[in-house]
């Protein structure tokens, strides 16, 4: 068996892994509406499926890095796919929203594990200089989990029934722990005389994080990141609905999103290593804000599919830039470090999403998605320039090649 520290590409039972957490994790967003209508509950409610996930995803992440530089990255992924298994049959069995959040949220705490830890594996596994397109090809098989998902769950839930689309990632997040069996663990080399390894413990790492000033920058900037991107983007399908589409269209439409991250993850395979990071940050955060203020001026099915394309090529731009920098900052700690940018992210999802929900239960789309084009230029300017500084401070130069 090929060595791990050999890897050029994450392996295939990683990628698969990624594939089905991206899938569950935007099964919901075409679903909410017939949630609400099934279960009799308002939309600003239903949207607590959603909410109470990401927060899960995101505050349960400094556990599962502390644990995975502790114990180990694939023993953590898989005792939480088990876990995702479980309570994502939970969930297609639960019969009020209550239940159903509840659900919910331990499925997200669960399957928030998997791509940060994914992540930090490949940290672990490949060269600096070749790590941000061994980060892409781990992000393409996400992006085609996103794509089916929002195309996938939409057409399940309207014409068979939203508990269908539950229980699909269930079954898969069982094969995925048991086909990384035969993952070995990476071996965590550390640098030497910083009084890190396995048997330290965990409060070490958790302080060489929480001081270390760079490292906080890009928790930040993910969290404003995921408010924008993350927080806003569900509503995409929501807003088709109350232009009088039916949730199967809605979440095709929406399909363009995995598309485009599966298509521009590719480009920015290639281009990594040729372009700056500050320009590949400018270029992913130019696509966020130009995709929100087409939707922020009119709402069909031709401006919901051009958004959606262009948010996936910002966040293959700028968060595949924010995520392999965070993979750099502290690589003595480097699993708690992508744990806090994961728990950083989806808080950030998170608070947004809770937030904007009074202004879909009222229709205000407009505002809703012109906020978030608004915020995205200062995201943009403040990663470029943070990240332009970084690379100066510590002698970058890009490579031709």
């Amino acid at each position: 068996m090929k060595s791990p520290a050999s890897l050029a590409r994450p392996p295939l039972a990683l990628s698969a892994a990624s594939f089905v957490s991206s899938f569950d994790r935007f099964a919901v967003s075409p679903m909410l509406v017939l949630i609400a209508v099934d279960l009799k509950v308002p939309l600003s409610a239903a949207v607590a499926a959603a909410s109470g996930y990401y927060l899960a995803y995101g505050l349960t992440q400094p556990l599962w890095g502390l644990l995975s530089d502790r114990f180990g990255r694939v023993r953590v992924m898989r005792g939480t796919l088990f876990g995702a298994a479980l309570a994502g049959l939970a969930s297609a069995l639960m019969p009020v929203l209550g239940a159903l959040v509840v659900a919910r949220i331990v499925t997200g705490a669960c399957f928030g594990a998997v791509i940060p830890t994914g992540l930090t594996y490949v940290g672990d596994t490949v060269e600096p200089s070749t790590r941000q397109r061994a980060l892409t090809d781990l992000m393409g098989a996400a992006a085609l989990g996103t794509a089916l998902a929002t195309g996938l769950s939409g057409v399940l839930a309207g014409l068979v029934d939203w508990r269908v689309a539950f229980t699909v990632p269930a079954a898969c997040a069982l094969a995925c722990a048991l086909a990384l069996r035969s993952l070995p663990e990476p071996a965590r080399a550390l640098p030497h005389g910083r009084g890190f390894g396995p048997e330290v413990g965990i409060g070490r790492y958790l302080g060489a994080v929480l001081g270390h000033g760079w490292a906080l920058l890009v928790f930040g900037l993910a969290f404003v990141e995921g408010a924008i991107m993350l927080g806003a983007m569900p509503f995409l399908a929501t807003a088709l609905e109350h232009a009088g589409y039916a949730a199967a269209v809605a979440g095709l439409a929406i399909t363009a999103y995995g598309l485009g991250l599966w298509v521009f993850t590719k480009l920015v395979r290639r281009l990594s290593g040729r372009w700056p990071t500050p320009a590949l940050m400018t270029v992913g955060g130019a696509q966020l804000c130009a995709g929100f203020a087409i939707v922020a001026v009119r709402v069909d099915m031709a401006t919901v599919a051009v958004t959606a394309l262009l948010l996936g090529g910002g966040w293959s731009f700028l968060h595949s830039s924010l995520q392999t920098w965070a993979t750099s900052v502290v690589p003595e700690a480097r699993g708690t470090t992508i744990a806090f940018f994961a728990c950083a992210l989806f808080v950030g999802s998170a608070v947004a999403s809770w937030a904007a929900g009074p202004l879909a239960e009222h229709g205000r789309y407009a505002l809703l998605f012109g906020l978030a084009a608004a915020a995205a230029i200062p995201l943009t300017a403040a990663a470029a320039l943070t990240r332009h500084r970084y690379g100066a401070l510590h002698g970058e130069r890009p490579q031709i090649g």
